[in-house]
């Protein structure tokens, strides 16, 4: 090999060498420029199965405030958006949790997409050194309930305040009226009208109390409806003879509801009776009855003050009075309609109002009709 050969093949070689080592450099510096790659928090084993199976909205938060595993109900509720917690008061709380890692539950009004807020229960613990766990509870109904039930204690109260104060007071005028016969016949009459109002009370909250509810009939059985309207008719017979009203049955006779028999009798007995209190003198009340496929249609037709429109929503709420000064002269309880809407509902059925404000007015219940009677009609 020539001496020229011999050094061409040496620079070759040193230039391969210094080429790799080149290469080698650019390569090691790449590795020791590049970012390291972010650890994503590890879930605890059996989380995942845990909350698919709680009822509670449920929500894991990495400590980037992202949201990593929520359960089915937080997302239905509204609690998750794009990955994170929507609303503020909940982040908020997640975000001491994690600074802290002590465990903290405590009532919020969250605002999420509904138009109303709702009231929850928020329990927040850490979960592990890096995650959190937001457990939510929705509370809304039990508020209500609760509100409800406190406004039905003093309505209540409300209510027997009236009639007891009344009799007190005839009480003493009777007292001091001692040696005046006429005087005391009429303060009796009195007592004894304001002690049948307070019964007739007392025996409605029982009755409402009754169907509070709104479970099923547990065990249905045929009920006749001509018995229904001719008990109803006969229970207002006497108010409707003071004011001259005619109480007239009209439709279809031998027709058969499923349910209970008491139930049924006190709801069509308290449209009857509602129907009488609210008509002018010498008017008509029409009860009317009328089988369709599967169900049968009381309509109690008046012909008296009406309902204004704005109150049409609210008939059916307890205590709910249209004009309270005059409602104070029929010497009702404003219970009535909503022992109807009760019992409507624990058949199955519904109960649903036309008025017109001084033209009448009509409730139509309509219930499910007996299994018996419809076999009778299709044989």
């Amino acid at each position: 090999m020539t001496p020229t050969l011999q050094a061409l093949l040496a620079a070759l070689a040193g230039l391969a060498v210094g080429g790799g080592g080149v290469l080698a450099w650019h390569f090691s510096d790449r590795l020791q420029r590049r970012a390291p790659a972010p650890v994503v928090p590890a879930m605890p084993a059996g989380i995942s199965s845990v909350l698919s199976v709680l009822r509670a909205s449920a929500v894991v938060v990495d400590e980037n405030d992202v949201v990593l595993k929520a359960s089915a109900p937080a997302y239905a509720f509204g609690l998750v958006h794009r990955n994170e917690v929507a609303d503020e008061q909940l982040a908020g709380l997640v975000r001491k949790v994690r600074r802290d890692g002590q465990i903290r539950e405590t009532e919020l009004q969250l605002r999420t997409s509904g138009a109303q807020p709702r009231h929850v229960t928020a329990r927040v613990a850490p979960l592990g050194s890096r995650l959190v766990l937001a457990l939510v509870e929705d509370r809304t109904r039990e508020r209500r309930v609760d509100s409800i039930r406190r406004d039905f204690v003093a309505n209540v109260s409300h209510e027997l305040k009236t009639p007891v104060g009344a009799i007190r007071l005839l009480s003493e005028a009777v007292h001091d009226a001692s040696d005046d016969p006429e005087a005391v016949e009429r303060f009796a009459g009195r007592m004894l009208k304001e002690s049948d109002r307070l019964t007739h009370l007392v025996q409605q909250i029982i009755d409402l109390s009754r169907l509070q509810g709104d479970e099923p009939v547990a065990q249905p059985k045929p009920v006749a409806v001509d018995e229904v309207v001719a008990v109803a008719i006969d229970t207002s017979a006497i108010d409707a003879q003071a004011k001259g009203i005619t109480v007239v049955p009209g439709g279809e006779a031998g027709l058969f509801l499923s349910g209970s028999q008491e139930q049924l009798t006190i709801a069509v007995s308290n449209l009857v009776a509602n129907a009488v209190a609210y008509s002018r003198e010498g008017s008509s009340v029409l009860v009317g009855v009328r089988g369709l496929d599967d169900t049968v249609e009381i309509a109690v037709t008046d012909q008296g003050i009406g309902i204004p429109a704005d109150d049409l929503d609210r008939i059916f709420e307890r205590f709910y009075r249209v004009d309270p000064a005059r409602h104070r002269s029929t010497g009702g309880t404003g219970l009535g309609l909503s022992i109807v809407k009760h019992v409507a509902a624990t058949h199955g059925g519904e109960v649903r109002v036309w008025s017109v404000e001084g033209q009448g007015s009509t409730f139509t219940l309509t219930l499910p009709r007996s299994v018996a009677n419809l076999s009778e009609e299709s044989s």
